[in-house]
């Protein structure tokens, strides 16, 4: 616990934000920072959760302990409208209360002995599950920890690392498409890292989590729609960024039957150990959501309008700082905006956008070495916000 460099990102925003609200009460503060939805969950499934919940009072309707993997009914929709014809079958999805929960369960499934591999920039909370565990040394003065590869993921690399000088490890977490840059990978990029994962017998923890940003079908939404994945490859994923469940929590992993130890026993039969000694199944309400967001076309249609009303969002953004000139990245497939600073500190730019604009974004650096000089800015609040921010930021940086 010493060896986190400091308090965690979002946390640390927040009292940044508390204390400039005491600063300015009068100001009005629009968060365009960290990826909390603000969109309202479609009535089709909170309708669902409201009638299972009422159920819950009556002697036909209560349920106590259900199985610590999630009820088969969404494990099975989950394998069939998010994985089909990829080979994922519902004895491969564990249901959880969230993909960041996941990593912090494959992190003890992994153990303190592992090495491990991040995109940089990355999510950081990779990184200090991975500090927490035990798996890395002290940070140096650029906050990179003994022990773990930083694999630079820059525009002048298009986002993907050179896996050639990359040295081999246990671990590979990668996100596509990637949080905080936005870039999602094409179909010959993850090829690279699969085959990277196969020849150097790694694992692959795959973040999924905004694939439902993806435009199109020509960048894959899942790794699993790569050759040999299964072997490979664990995929997390979540109902958080395209159904609003942040708060609802609620998510996946896939650990396939192919995906296997060096001595040939079953990587899902351990993890399968570990959930059911540490975890007591998600919300049971949270899960009959779930299976409203997916069961019919209508569920999928809601969740789609949800996305497509952030994607317009991320638009909006984009026009606004590249008509200032910005170098932008991100935003055609993801939530996330990518927009770089040249010669200045992260936390700089971070402090005066909210000094000047009262607008809250989230410094790059804080997603590791390779985002000093980057701001975040998220799609997450409505439409009239968003406007409202972008007058104010070409009022400050025009």
């Amino acid at each position: 616990m010493e060896k986190l460099r400091n308090g965690y990102l979002f946390p640390e925003i927040s009292m940044r934000r508390e204390a400039h609200q005491k600063k300015y009460p009068d100001a009005k503060v629009i968060s365009l920072g960290i990826g909390d939805t603000t969109e309202p969950i479609p009535s089709i499934i909170t309708s669902a959760m409201a009638e299972y919940s009422l159920a819950l009072s009556t002697p036909e309707g209560y349920q106590g302990y259900g199985p610590e993997k999630g009820q088969k009914s969404l494990r099975k929709a989950i394998a069939e409208k998010i994985y089909p014809n990829m080979g994922i079958t519902d004895t491969d999805v564990f249901i959880s209360d969230g993909a960041q929960c996941d990593i912090a369960r494959l992190q003890m499934l992994f153990g303190r002995d592992v090495t491990i591999a991040v995109q940089d920039p990355t999510f950081p909370g990779y990184v200090d599950t991975g500090v927490i565990m035990g798996q890395t040394g002290a940070p140096d003065e650029s906050g990179r920890y003994a022990g773990i590869e930083y694999m630079r993921c820059a525009p002048e690399n298009a986002f993907f690392p050179d896996l050639a000088t990359v040295p081999r490890t246990d671990v590979i977490f990668f996100c596509s498409p990637n949080n905080p840059t936005g870039h999602a990978a094409s179909r010959d990029q993850l090829r690279q890292l699969v085959d990277f994962a196969r020849g150097n017998g790694s694992i692959v923890v795959f973040d999924s989590a905004y694939s439902s940003y993806v435009s199109g079908d020509q960048l894959p939404r899942s790794i699993y729609e790569i050759p040999g994945a299964r072997e490979v490859a664990i995929e997390i994923s979540s109902f958080s960024k395209f159904a609003g469940f942040t708060g609802v929590r609620l998510g996946w992993a896939v650990v396939p039957d192919e995906l296997l130890y060096a001595d040939g026993t079953s990587v899902a039969r351990d993890f399968d150990r570990v959930v059911c000694t540490t975890f007591n199944g998600a919300s049971s309400v949270a899960q009959v959501g779930g299976l409203a967001c997916l069961e019919t076309e209508e569920g999928r249609e809601a969740v789609r309008r949800v996305v497509g009303k952030y994607k317009e969002n991320t638009r909006v953004l984009v026009d606004t700082f590249t008509a200032l000139g910005k170098e932008v990245y991100g935003g055609d497939d993801s939530p996330y905006v990518w927009v770089r600073f040249p010669g200045q500190r992260s936390w700089d730019v971070f402090g005066e956008i909210l000094e000047k604009t009262h607008v809250i974004t989230v410094p790059g650096s804080g997603f590791g070495p390779g985002g000093e000089g980057f701001i975040r800015v998220s799609a997450f609040n409505s439409k009239e916000k968003v406007v409202e921010a972008c007058a104010r930021l070409t009022s400050f940086l025009a």
